[in-house]
């Protein structure tokens, strides 16, 4: 299951009176940390959890620290300093060197969830908000605000998932829907050809679409798009395709644009258009993807996912650095 906070909402929801849960929320990190500000994870009475505040080293003590919650009936924060080799976090075999300071607090009823209900109403549709945790108890409770509020702290800033759209829908968009699931990416695929972008092998894509590219233009059923990725295997619809981005709004903030195929291909694609690439609204990636090596379809879609991810998260996509005794590399993922 991904992590993203859409999805820890939508295993939360149907069981929020099942049990007792308990929101836990990073509020504040020093140094190097695993998550940063603003990450949360949900833990039930049932022993279960959903999603990760570090590597998976601090989650057990978390387990026993939302049983005090639940036993008090109010909020804890609880801080793992890492700078500190007397703190219990050098017990649990963690040496990021950092420091991280979480809240737990309980969700129930009587506050109002955390308004937690509210904000899985706003991702479930696809909507940009903040989130206020209240860390001093001085609210009833969380509170999700469509504006923000920059005198409020910490005020978390919720984005929807990525939107990516995959016109194309051959049995190499397979793999690229799958890892794209993965990642709780939202995921749209079109084809206009009757053959292809079947329901029964894509149940990772959240919208299939099966209509002409030119009635697509009258009718707005195409989401706000930050990624697109153009895989025809056909001249004249990857054409289309590129017609659609170019003179479509929901296409108008996208990051990422990536189109299969060799340079000399694309050309007699543009043929076809009356625009430049420098018309479109992001660069187009062509030849697609990061060079990873592999010519199979697994390995084509990690090269175009990982191209397209960098975008959308706005990183450079060059290495991170190579370990020498002398100089450590910079640390983006893990402790």
């Amino acid at each position: 299951m991904s992590n993203r906070l859409a999805a820890l909402l939508s295993s939360w929801y149907p069981h929020k009176d099942e049990c007792l849960w308990v929101l836990a929320s990073i509020i504040e990190t020093k140094r190097s940390s695993y998550r940063k500000t603003g990450a949360m994870m949900l833990i039930n009475s049932l022993g279960k959890s959903y999603g990760l505040l570090s590597g998976g080293c601090l989650e057990a003590d978390l387990m026993r620290q939302a049983q005090k919650c639940w036993h008090k009936g109010q909020s804890l924060t609880v801080c793992y300093d890492m700078q500190d080799d007397s703190d219990v976090t050098w017990q649990l075999g963690i040496g990021c060197g950092g420091l991280v300071k979480i809240l737990l607090q309980p969700i129930n009823q009587a506050n109002n969830y955390l308004d937690l209900c509210l904000l899985k109403k706003q991702l479930d549709n696809r909507q940009h908000c903040f989130y206020h945790i209240d860390t001093l108890g001085t609210l009833t409770s969380n509170q999700v605000l469509t504006k923000s509020a920059a005198a409020i702290d910490p005020l978390i800033e919720i984005k929807p998932a990525p939107a990516l759209i995959i016109f194309g829908g051959g049995i190499d968009a397979q793999p690229l829907v799958s890892l794209a699931k993965t990642l709780g990416w939202y995921i749209c695929l079109v084809d206009s050809r009757t053959a292809y972008a079947r329901s029964a092998y894509f149940q990772d894509a959240d919208k299939v679409i099966k209509q002409d590219y030119s009635s697509l233009e009258q009718n707005l059923i195409l989401p706000k798009a930050d990624a697109v990725v153009i895989m025809h295997h056909n001249v004249t619809l990857d054409a289309q395709a590129l017609q659609l981005v170019h003179k479509l709004p929901c296409f108008n903030a996208t990051k990422y644009l990536g189109l299969l195929g060799p340079q000399h291909r694309t050309d007699k694609v543009f043929e076809q258009l009356t625009f430049t690439t420098e018309q479109l609204p992001a660069e187009l990636a062509n030849p697609i993807g990061l060079d990873l090596g592999g010519e199979l379809p697994e390995s084509i879609a990690l090269a175009i996912l990982a191209q397209a991810h960098a975008k959308v998260e706005n990183a450079s996509a060059v290495a991170l650095g190579s370990y020498t005794e002398t100089q450590q590399p910079l640390t983006r993922y893990g402790n």
